[in-house]
């Protein structure tokens, strides 16, 4: 199964839930961590990484000899990553999206492939986890393209291991492509009005998907019951609530996992991940009958 860690906005304690559960999963699991622009679960596993592989993207690459100036792959490109200029054709590599269309409608073939670095692919072990990260190159605008990338890595997964996942936080093009291939996705959230806001936004965008979905409220006992009533209104089943402590945030800031450094929340993650397991398996029984 693929679980995804998913939340509205960032700074809810989404990397803090997905590293509790992973020290604590009782199955053999990998970490996926497909916040790549801003990659921070590493800092709480501390994995040792034995591969860094760099990831490209193709992007076309211009023969003027043969180029007749038709325009075809002008009007192709929808990003304007290519250009007819007075008599040039001009490649913009850094708004290419890679889709290989223009190569694909050009009569002349006078574009071929070339490639632009996208960042950074890690792949390691924490102890029992395999850990596998993507990092976005500094100044790369677009991070879905590595993001697929560090998903082939898993795609193909043993059956028998589970995949937990650290989305990147909001509900535009990254988070959709972080939850959109798992098989549960958590949404965790906290009792703030910008958190029950945020929260509300990624319910509505990632509820069309039809996969099991649960909440878990962080720093729990500030703020007000509105993502609670919100909840109960929906439907949406909320699988843990993690206290508003002090102890949890002078672990959080050590660098610590809280799930191991506060003794009393073992049992909150230890029915977050039950939980969690319990929707996925009804969900595939019910997509089964």
């Amino acid at each position: 199964m693929i679980y995804a860690i998913a939340s509205g906005k960032g700074g809810t304690g989404k990397t803090t839930v997905a590293a509790s559960l992973l020290s604590l999963w009782d199955r053999p699991v990998t970490a996926i961590d497909l916040d790549v622009e801003e990659p921070n679960l590493h800092l709480f596993l501390n994995p040792e990484f034995d591969s860094v592989e760099k990831a490209y993207i193709e992007v076309p690459e211009v023969d003027e000899s043969k180029c007749t100036l038709c325009g075809a792959c002008t009007e192709l490109c929808q990003f304007k990553a290519i250009s007819i200029m007075a008599s040039t054709l001009l490649v913009f590599p850094e708004m290419c999206h890679g889709c290989g269309g223009c190569l694909a409608v050009c009569p002349e073939k006078a574009l071929s492939p070339s490639q632009r670095e996208l960042g950074e692919i890690c792949l390691g072990k924490s102890g029992d986890i395999r850990f596998i990260m993507g990092k976005l190159r500094i100044g790369e605008a677009m991070s879905p393209p590595l993001m697929r990338q560090v998903k082939e890595r898993f795609i193909t997964h043993d059956s028998e291991e589970d995949i937990i996942v650290d989305a990147p936080p909001g509900v535009s093009c990254p988070a959709v492509s972080a939850v959109i291939d798992t098989d549960c996705i958590v949404l965790v959230t906290e009792p703030t009005p910008f958190g029950f806001h945020d929260f509300k936004l990624a319910w509505e965008a990632f509820s069309p998907f039809g996969k099991p979905m649960g909440a878990v409220i962080n720093r729990a006992g500030i703020g007000d019951d509105t993502v609670n009533r919100f909840c109960k209104e929906k439907g949406i089943p909320i699988w843990a609530e993690i206290p508003y402590d002090r102890a949890i945030a002078e672990a959080y800031s050590r660098g610590a996992v809280v799930a191991e450094a506060v003794e009393s929340l073992q049992e909150t993650f230890h029915e977050l991940r039950r939980n969690m397991r319990k929707a996925t398996e009804t969900s595939r029984e019910m997509n089964n009958a």
